[in-house]
């Protein structure tokens, strides 16, 4: 199952990198004429049951006022692979886009929005990974090595933050700042609020396996042969907090995602107007039915698929 999970975050990593190849559309771009449409999946057998290259049916507009359509089966859109700079494509376009995965409220087209929102999302929370790791690992190994009023005054502060609710903490840490931020400082503010909660998991563990590795022979030879401090601490006992701090960052990333979702969700992350996991769980929680649109769920499918990944990874 490990193997499984990796790949699957492997996956949706590099889907995320590659959102721009990937996405059919832009994911600002709008389609009036298809406000809330539903998926438009490829086929490969004709209705008349002959097989075929990958197609898709058109869509028809029935009710504007109830949003509702439906599949053209008299017509056969092939899907054009490596065209004009995107994996896939609708050969003729003058029909209409394709909509993989359906549209939102606003005409824009889902699955790009999906995979574009995976690099915002999913870029927070790798960025809040590795400044908790750094953090949390340092100070750790310094409270761990050094023992003493050190030790006691680190260990301290990383209490006082662990007892508070991580998540009433970071809503009360970004409601008190500007809520309309550019896009860039939203990201860089989210990745460092999750990393301030974040880094006091990291060095609390990384502290004990310091602590414990000390006294080794191998720490007590280094010093023995002339090692400073410094030296003992980063080339012989964090080490050995590899595994540690790897099962550490499996655990917070998807804590991190979870957090952008709830943040952009109540409005204090990122706006409409920037793809994120958390910003389309917005905009899906003001349709009025959204039995009638499923598909507006696809993001909060895409943090399950994560977090159970990240999960399966630690529990193997």
């Amino acid at each position: 199952m490990r193997k499984t999970a990796a790949a699957i975050l492997a996956l949706v990593a590099l889907a995320a990198i590659a959102a721009p190849a990937i996405a059919p559309h832009d994911p600002a771009e709008t389609y009036r004429a298809f406000l809330s449409a539903p998926p438009m999946p490829p086929h490969l057998v004709t209705p008349d049951g002959r097989w075929h290259m990958p197609f898709v049916h058109p869509l028809r507009l029935v009710s504007r006022l109830e949003q509702t359509y439906a599949v053209d089966t008299s017509r056969d859109i092939p899907l054009a692979f490596f065209s004009r700079g995107k994996l896939v494509r609708l050969s003729d376009e003058r029909l209409g886009p394709w909509l993989p995965l359906g549209a939102d409220s606003e005409g824009r087209d889902v699955a790009s929005r999906l995979l574009y929102g995976a690099r915002t999302s999913m870029g927070v929370a790798v960025l809040a990974t590795l400044a908790a790791l750094f953090i949390g690992t340092v100070l750790g190994g310094l409270a761990g090595f050094s023992g003493g009023l050190a030790d006691e005054a680190i260990m301290r502060l990383a209490e006082f933050v662990l007892v508070l609710p991580a998540i009433y903490v970071v809503l009360a840490l970004r409601s008190a700042l500007p809520l309309v931020l550019p896009p860039w400082a939203v990201f860089a503010l989210m990745a460092g609020i999750f990393a301030a909660v974040g880094w006091p998991w990291v060095a609390r563990a990384v502290r004990n396996v310091v602590a414990a590795e000390r006294t080794r022979d191998y720490a007590t030879a280094a010093v023995s042969l002339g090692a400073g401090p410094s030296r003992v601490l980063f080339r012989h006992l964090l080490p050995a907090c590899r595994g540690l701090v790897a099962t550490q960052a499996v655990l917070l990333l998807p804590s991190f995602i979870l957090a952008e979702a709830t943040l952009s969700y109540v409005g204090l992350g990122f706006p409409s107007t920037v793809p994120s996991w958390g910003s389309m769980l917005q905009e899906a929680g003001n349709v009025s039915a959204i039995a009638d649109f499923p598909w507006t769920l696809a993001p909060a499918a895409a943090i399950f698929l994560v977090t159970l990944a990240a999960n399966l990874m630690v529990e193997e």
